[in-house]
């Protein structure tokens, strides 16, 4: 298949033509070389494969930026320029810092140049002020963006089915579509659980699925299965979490390869693109020298092969940790904050994560004789909890 090679001018030019809300794509789109006062090394003229994202009919390069951890904006702008359209954000990142970076990068630019995609979370069982709650905080995020709607608005970090068909929360859905706030609807998910694609499927208001998906799952088999299930119902996928917690091992030393693990999740055809949370140059080369070859090699594929059986930080938020637990912990997320800070080295999401789960603070303090928790992936709960809780604790000011 021929891949077209295209400027920014030009690109730009393509979707100004398209019309407002609309996105006009070739079948490849260049990353241009990039400068800037504080990176000054150029890109090689690259084609990055585009995708197209389920029923929205919306193509997109299958590198995106997951803006999450990045506080620096000539990094948001290096990835703009290097051929970047989709940046993923949340009303929650960095206290809302995170969508006022976005915002304040894209004022002035042209709207059909960029997708944005943001998120709201809220507490299940349903408060009985959800509704007006969901609409406040998607109008601030929309303020902070300096827009006036997302291309994708997702509900946040869903964890069950029953939030995904709650009448409640579809009704509002409906209401942010009809308002023209939102191009498309989704949801996203650490949990990986193929019921939860079924849903989604199921439920037919849902345009996208914002998933971890990465070579360390446990069940991939079935999530593979139900991702081609929902994308034969014209869902469109997206992946987080590829590089399996960002290090090899548990002790959290070395980095792990990572375009090994984006070109993993790009050889399911059904995954759209892809969001690594890079936050400076080395890291977003990095994930460019992997568009530049996306392909898996077998040197790639073998080096994955040694990690799959090995101890990481990734949890695979299997939940069987929090039916052992005495005091019902919700411990899969608390592995996830223990990740961002010894994977990520972002304490700051860590403490952001942890202060959500809204923790006793006697946490632990029944099993003074031993955890009786056994996870399946090996991970000592009992000292990764130990180790994780101080967070809460640290002034902001000395977090990274």
């Amino acid at each position: 298949m021929k891949k077209n090679v295209i400027n920014r001018r030009k690109f730009l030019r393509m979707t100004a033509a398209a019309g407002a809300g609309a996105a006009l794509f070739p079948e490849g789109v260049n990353a241009a070389g990039r400068t800037s006062s504080l990176h000054n090394t150029v890109q090689d003229q690259i084609t990055i494969p585009v995708r197209t994202l389920g029923r929205t009919g919306i193509k997109m390069p299958i590198l995106s930026m997951g803006v999450m951890r990045a506080d620096n904006p000539s990094v948001l702008r290096a990835a703009f320029q290097s051929g970047m359209i989709h940046f993923d954000t949340a009303n929650g990142y960095q206290n809302g810092k995170n969508e006022e970076m976005v915002g304040n990068f894209f004022a002035g630019k042209p709207r059909d140049s960029y997708l944005i995609a943001t998120k709201v979370k809220f507490d299940y069982p349903l408060a009985d002020n959800f509704e007006e709650k969901f609409m406040e905080d998607l109008e601030t995020s929309l303020k902070r963006l300096k827009m006036d709607y997302v291309d994708i608005f997702y509900i946040h970090a869903i964890k069950d089915t029953e939030t995904i068909k709650d009448a409640r929360v579809i009704a509002m859905l409906n209401k942010v579509k009809d308002s023209g706030k939102a191009r498309s609807i989704g949801i996203s998910t650490h949990a990986h659980k193929p019921e939860q694609l079924d849903a989604v499927v199921e439920m037919k208001i849902y345009d996208v699925v914002l998933m971890s998906y990465n070579f360390k799952m446990n069940n991939l088999e079935k999530v593979d299965a139900a991702i081609e299930r929902a994308a034969q119902a014209g869902i469109g996928v997206v992946a987080m979490k590829t590089m399996a917690g960002g290090v090899e091992g548990a002790d959290g030393k070395k980095k792990i390869n990572a375009q090994a693990c984006l070109k993993w999740a790009w050889k399911n055809e059904h995954i759209t693109t892809a969001i690594p949370g890079f936050t400076n140059y080395d890291e977003l080369d990095e994930c460019l020298a992997a568009v530049k070859s996306p392909e898996l090699s077998e040197e790639e594929n073998n080096y994955l092969a040694s990690l799959r059986e090995k101890e990481m930080l990734y949890c695979q938020q299997c939940g069987k940790c929090s039916k052992e637990c005495p005091e019902k912990l919700p411990i899969p997320d608390m592995m996830r904050a223990y990740m961002y800070t010894y994977g990520y080295k972002y304490a700051q999401l860590s403490k952001e994560t942890l202060a959500e789960l809204k923790l006793p603070a006697d946490v632990c303090s029944s099993c003074s004789n031993g955890c009786k928790v056994s996870c399946p992936s090996g991970f000592n709960v009992a000292q990764k909890i130990a180790a994780i809780k101080p967070v809460l604790s640290i002034p902001d000011v000395f977090l990274t």
